[in-house]
């Protein structure tokens, strides 16, 4: 991993802390994330005792205020604890609690996948709504809600990276199998003279992360795998704005049929 060229596992000390202003994460669980000893004003700007020079001790409870408003809260809620907030509010919490430093880059886990659908609905509105002046890494499940969201996808397999690209391409006109398969298992509504993409249904068991197929990790499941796909891994998708996929042979324009 990079962000502007450094790795981060290779910082330590005062490098480290550094780095961490710029790249804050939204958890999965919005019940386990948040200390229950906290109030709410405490768990946003428990950053700030550690980067201290970034709100004045004499401003934090109006930026307290000020963020709690930002994420849809009432500045009245920042003496409440995470047991007095649902589900949807506590995660409006750490979103706020991630934006206490002023990030470049916020990793979003599954933000959504343990609230109920109309909450989820509130909580990427928020995200859309913020995302001036920030980046989004948002890891997803969900590949409606990652079209709605993200500007480019990339698709992972076994723990590679096998496409890359911008969204609606990748959307539109996948270039790996497993994402031809995943794009075509997404449920949509099909009215009269409608179009949907042709299913593509995978066969055989899922190998074991820590023990992975030889050559292309997906190989053993791929209708197009041939001898060369057991013997040579793949090159990784290319970096950069393009469109690429890790594969020897990559499947063919696969636009919607209609039915």
């Amino acid at each position: 991993m990079r962000y502007e060229g450094v790795d981060p596992f290779a910082l330590s000390g005062g490098e480290l802390l550094a780095w961490r202003r710029k790249v804050q994460m939204v958890f999965q669980d919005p019940f386990g994330s948040l200390d229950p000893r906290l109030s709410a004003a405490d768990l946003i700007g428990e950053p700030w005792l550690t980067h201290r020079d970034l709100v004045p001790a004499a401003r934090r409870a109006a930026r307290v205020a000020e963020l709690l408003e930002m994420v849809g809260l009432r500045a009245s809620d920042a003496g409440r604890h995470p047991h007095e907030f649902s589900g949807g509010q506590r995660q409006r919490i750490g979103i706020a609690r991630a934006l206490a430093l002023e990030p470049e880059v916020i990793v979003c886990d599954e933000p959504v996948s343990a609230l109920d659908l109309s909450v989820q609905a509130q909580v990427l509105n928020l995200l859309c709504d913020l995302r001036d002046g920030l980046s989004y890494v948002f890891i997803s499940h969900d590949l409606s809600v990652v079209r709605h969201l993200a500007d480019r996808v990339a698709v992972m397999y076994l723990g590679r990276i096998v496409e890359t690209g911008p969204t609606e391409e990748v959307y539109e006109q996948p270039r790996h199998p497993y994402t031809e398969a995943l794009l075509s298992a997404v449920p949509s509504p099909v009215t009269g003279g409608g179009r949907r993409r042709q299913r593509v249904v995978l066969t055989g068991e899922i190998p074991s992360p820590t023990d992975p197929p030889s050559g292309c990790r997906f190989r053993t499941r791929c209708r197009r795998a041939q001898d060369l796909c057991a013997e040579v891994v793949p090159a990784p998708p290319p970096g950069g704005p393009g469109h690429g996929a890790a594969c020897h042979f990559p499947p063919e324009a696969s636009p919607a049929v209609g039915v």
